[in-house]
């Protein structure tokens, strides 16, 4: 398949109202599309189907499913993509600095109080965007952050959302368990970078024990990598891989459950975390903070990699994968208005003007591909 033909038959899936969603993992040259032929609405609540999963930050509602038997597919392999040449980057006004600061003041308090350790409050900005058109802006998103899962998704019944989130939360291949732990923000800059402070680790650090701590139950050989740093964008993350073996009588729904959502997007202890989210943050989170990606795909693999090696190749290993994503530096176009999510992660040592800062960072990885 062409470019050209790759995207016009994107193009025309969306001009239908039909499902899709298109996407590249990072590190990726490879954009795969998956073409729902209907519009009907498949949800899920045990995760046991194949196909692509979009699901919310408040698993009380369902997640949404484009099954894998109701799909076309296609993939492209391409290094960059052409835009348009008139392109120039939007701008945007932060507005209700002062609520978004009692926000995190509350949030302050509540943690000294001892109900809390962390809580991740986050808030929404809206942007006219009468000129943009969602396959413009997944192009400048795959061209533009390569270490991220790029993605575009709509469904007629439930919306349209875009992103670039650099945070896996969990892949499955076979029995392995791979989950990140991803935590503290700074501005990326090539001549002074400040070093992490105290505050990013011990946020980074609650991250890695909670998450080894929600699947030691259902899993064994746990290994934990050390701290490093990685880029996103504009911005740079604390990351640590976490490495695992899923126990034969465990389900992806309970590792589903036991993971999300982690530290990095709600707060700990969770369930505290969750409520206090959800009573005091003045929006619908809706599928911000949630997660998406391929679910229960099978992978075929052979025992020997010598293409020369017929016999051996004969006999594949076919293994189901899973990979999830948090849906994180993403948008929502909604009504010609770009719905633009952002966060931050507060501890009992955060300086809500600090915290407010970083939500204005974050903002720009996704307002820079708006025209």
């Amino acid at each position: 398949m062409t470019i050209h033909s790759f995207f016009e038959t994107l193009e025309h899936q969306y001009r239908n109202q039909l499902p899709f969603v298109v996407y590249s993992r990072p590190i990726n040259s490879i954009i795969k599309c998956w073409l729902q032929k209907d519009d009907a609405l498949h949800t899920t609540k045990d995760f046991s189907e194949s196909g692509f999963v979009f699901a919310p930050f408040d698993l009380n509602t369902p997640s949404v499913v484009l099954p894998e038997a109701h799909c076309e597919h296609h993939k492209l392999e391409i290094a960059a993509l052409e835009l348009e040449q008139d392109f120039e980057p939007s701008s945007l006004v932060n507005k209700d600095k002062a609520d978004h600061l009692d926000l995190i003041s509350r949030g302050i308090r509540t943690i000294k109080n001892g109900d809390l350790e962390k809580v991740v409050l986050s808030r929404k900005v809206e942007k006219p965007s009468s000129s943009n058109h969602p396959i413009a802006i997944f192009k400048r998103l795959f061209n533009t952050y390569k270490n991220a899962m790029v993605y575009c998704w709509y469904h007629p019944k439930v919306g349209l959302w875009l992103g670039a989130t650099p945070e896996l939360l969990f892949k499955v291949e076979g029995k392995r368990l791979t989950t990140i732990s991803l935590a503290g923000t700074k501005p990326y800059s090539e001549n002074d970078q400040l070093p992490w402070t105290d505050k990013e680790y011990e946020e980074q650090q609650i991250v890695t024990d909670y998450i080894t701590e929600q699947i030691a139950p259902y899993v064994s050989q746990i290994d934990i990598s050390k701290v490093e740093t990685v880029r996103a964008g504009n911005l740079l993350h604390l990351k640590t891989y976490i490495i695992s073996m899923i126990k034969d009588d465990c389900s992806l729904k309970s590792i589903i459950e036991a993971l999300h959502p982690t530290p990095a997007v709600c707060g700990f202890p969770k369930q505290q975390a969750k409520d206090f989210i959800l009573k005091h943050e003045v929006y619908h989170r809706e599928y911000y903070t949630g997660f998406l990606g391929e679910l229960n795909l099978k992978q075929s693999k052979t025992r020997n990699t010598n293409r020369r090696n017929v016999e051996n190749n004969a006999y594949g290993i076919v293994k189901t994968h899973s990979n999830f994503y948090v849906n994180l530096r993403c948008m929502q176009l909604k009504d010609d208005t770009a719905i633009i999510y952002v966060g931050g992660g507060i501890t009992k040592d955060s300086v809500p003007e600090n915290e407010w800062e970083e939500t204005v960072n974050k903002t720009k990885t996704i307002v820079n591909v708006l025209s």
